[in-house]
């Protein structure tokens, strides 16, 4: 994840690089043709071959928030779906984590918001759903 940010901050540097070097001003040299607007005739020229601005200009920086889009945002997203789906499918007898890193099995859910977790043998404590993860450890937890 921080190789692909760094990627996208060096990328943007060099857009704007690119951007800053095509706007500069040249100053105008003695004999020179200088247009109505006081600018040398070559880069007015220069000015009308490039574009000029318009929606050129504005293309990389809409390619990078879709690559942010594609490669940061849109994964989130599904991850968090996920993990509301399973929280809400949750049901007895299911291996899960809590928050705080407690492995248990589920063995009663109370309420919408409240689950039972047996942590160990005769040990029962109460935690809020929206702090459990599925457990996927290969290792055994209570049983």
């Amino acid at each position: 994840m921080k190789k692909m940010l760094i990627v996208m901050m060096f990328l943007t540097c060099i857009v704007f690089a690119q951007s800053e070097s095509r706007t500069g001003t040249a100053p105008a040299v003695e004999g020179t043709a200088v247009t109505e607007t006081g600018a040398p005739a070559e880069e007015a020229a220069s000015q009308t071959c490039m574009g000029g601005g318009g929606i050129m200009s504005f293309l990389p920086m809409i390619a990078i928030i879709a690559i942010f889009y594609f490669l940061m945002i849109r994964p989130q997203q599904k991850q968090a779906k996920l993990l509301k789906k399973m929280r809400s499918d949750l049901k007895k007898d299911d291996k899960v984590v809590t928050g705080g890193g407690i492995h248990g099995v589920i063995t009663n859910l109370k309420s919408d918001d409240v689950v039972t977790v047996k942590i160990a043998d005769g040990v029962k404590i109460d935690v809020d759903r929206n702090s459990l993860q599925v457990d996927n450890s290969s290792g055994d937890t209570c049983k």
